[in-house]
């Protein structure tokens, strides 16, 4: 390991020197209180930044050690950080000169949820920040002084402001860590409590607009239905109130614009922790969640949809359905089908978003379309089943439709936003609107026996072979929050809601590019794959994935669900 000085000293050696001089500052420099690594050097001042990290040891940082005692500590200290290093760089970026991307110092910029990030990692040895800068020049030729700058004024003072404990805000960083524990209180209460869901009195669920996600000011608080209160002692705050949702059918009824699909939208957000003043700090939902929409034209492969759909024309195999081109209901029996093999124990609809035919059909219908000339059982008649017999919660809002009303356990009005419980009322009318008797064909959950494979099924741990027999390099490229492509495939996940981040899309890529190159190998099952890639995230995180080099910053952890979800929209062969 070099040290700071000579690190200034290469820089003035460099000093207007073509742009490829810059790589020969990879690598690691000591300054008086931290480690300054130089990971990647971009190829020229227009191409994506350069990717540098700070390493503070635990002493030199004197942050408590129960601040970074287990996982949940460890990422809300680590979203902490990240936080106050963005406002910090923020006053800096762009002020060194030059073409490009000159001067730029930017990090991975937190949302409303609490998500473990690369950019920052806390270790047992200490605290690594990582972000992008772009190395300065004057068209194609070094200007060293300008990064000089950067790495000698700038980053020390931002790390100073934000890595050490001396330098923070101790009291709001004490909050953080409390608050995320009186989160986990909740989720770890819920089973006990027969519940799926809390949302705590007061809470905030409106949203400021369709593109920001921070609450509505003066929006009305959240207040529970007297009956549905529940009361929870929480390690830090103590008493909380709140509505829960117990475990079972629940559906959310009302009026149009008054606050239905706002409410599962929050409920469907409550599987992460999210930072003090959202107003969803305490809705809590079971982190096994998932939120699912019908899918109009998309892949589905080897899926047992049979619970859902039989008899399809042509002696279709629905116990192992494929589709280039699923329709709303075969993508919606579908996304049910993966839920449950990727171990959801709720699964949050809109009657707005879902297939119509697949979630119902009303009296006049059967009586046109006798029953056996109907491949469809809608959800209307499994729902009952999957809780009773498989433990999986549903939660519906529905606002055509008063079928469900017939199973529901819990009926809540949304109010001008405000819940109120309705289940004796619904209930009490149900008898004058009788649904038709129908024979339910016999309820069993899905199989899956599904293998992995990849172009020419190569053994895992080995990449595919290129045209020249030699190993094809595969790059990963983020679109977004939507999606990414993998090679020459693209992986559409517009539809899977509760990705709140492009990082966690990224961070999606990474692991199915490590499946392909590593795992899947034509014998492991798609669940075998996803327990290989879940497990490594819980006992190692997202740095497992550095192992196979590249430019480990910008990636954010998704969770199981959304792993099996990535896998399942992977096309090939």
């Amino acid at each position: 390991m070099q040290t700071s000085l000579q690190l200034r000293e290469q820089l003035r050696s460099i000093d207007r020197k073509s742009y490829p001089a810059y790589k020969s500052l990879r690598g690691q420099y000591r300054f008086p209180h931290f480690v300054l690594s130089i990971d990647h050097v971009q190829g020229d001042p227009f191409a994506s930044p350069s990717a540098v990290s700070i390493l503070v040891s635990h002493g030199d940082a004197g942050f408590p050690a129960a601040f970074y005692k287990n996982r949940l500590c460890r990422t809300t200290l680590a979203d902490f950080l990240i936080r106050g290093f963005s406002r910090a760089v923020a006053a800096s970026s762009f002020q060194a000169r030059g073409s490009g991307k000159s001067g730029l110092i930017s990090i991975s910029r937190c949302g409303q949820e609490v998500i473990a990030r690369t950019a920052c990692e806390i270790t047992d040895s200490g605290i690594i920040m990582r972000f992008f800068v772009g190395f300065p020049a004057h068209g194609r030729t070094i200007a060293a002084g300008e990064l000089e700058k950067i790495l000698f004024d700038y980053l020390p003072e931002a790390a100073e402001q934000t890595l050490y404990y001396r330098s923070v805000n101790a009291s709001a960083l004490s909050r953080a860590i409390e608050l995320a524990e009186d989160q986990q209180s909740i989720r770890d209460q819920l089973p006990g409590l027969g519940l799926c869901a809390f949302v705590a009195d007061g809470s905030v669920l409106p949203r400021e607009s369709g593109v920001s996600d921070r609450p509505m000011k003066d929006s009305i608080p959240f207040l529970s239905p007297e009956r549905l209160r529940v009361t929870m002692e929480l390690p830090h705050r103590g008493s909380i109130s709140g509505m829960g949702i117990p475990c079972g059918i629940t559906l959310i009824a009302g009026g149009g614009f008054h606050g239905k699909s706002t409410l599962l939208d929050a409920l469907s957000l409550g599987v992460y922790n999210h930072i003090a003043g959202d107003g969803r700090e305490f809705v809590i939902t079971d982190d096994t969640a998932v939120k699912l929409r019908a899918e109009d034209g998309r892949f589905v492969r080897d899926v047992d949809i049979s619970m859902f759909i039989n008899h399809l024309p042509n002696d279709r195999d629905t116990a192992s359905f494929s589709t280039l081109d699923a329709s709303g209901s075969t993508s919606q029996a579908a996304g049910i089908s993966e839920s449950i093999e990727a171990g959801a124990r709720v699964i949050l609809l809109d009657e707005d978003t879902s297939a119509a035919n697949f979630m119902v059909r009303d009296a006049f219908m059967q009586a046109v379309i006798a029953r056996e000339k109907e491949p469809i059982t809608p959800f209307l008649e499994r729902a009952r089943d999957l809780y009773s017999e498989a433990g999986i919660s549903t939660i519906l809002v529905a606002g055509s439709s008063g079928a469900f009303f017939h199973i529901a356990d819990t009926v809540i009005q949304m109010d001008s936003y405000r819940p109120v419980d309705i289940t004796e009322k619904a209930k009490s009318l149900c008898d004058s609107y009788p649904l038709p008797e129908v024979g339910v064909p016999p309820f069993s959950l899905p199989a899956s026996h599904r293998i992995m494979t990849c172009k020419k099924e190569q053994p895992a741990g080995r990449q595919p072979e290129g045209r020249d027999g030699g190993r094809e390099r595969i790059k990963m490229k983020c679109r977004g929050r939507d999606g990414f492509s993998l090679g020459r495939d693209e992986i559409d996940l517009r539809a899977i809601e509760q990705i709140t981040d492009s990082e966690q899309t990224a961070a999606l890529g990474l692991l199915l590019k490590y499946a392909v190159t590593h795992l899947i190998d034509g014998k492991r099952t798609l669940p075998e794959v996803a327990k290989i890639l879940s497990e490594n995230l819980e006992q190692r995180g997202l740095s497992f994935l550095s192992d196979d080099g590249g430019i480990f910053c910008g990636y954010a952890q998704p969770r199981t669900q959304e792993i099996y979800a990535c896998l399942n929209r992977y096309r090939r062969p």
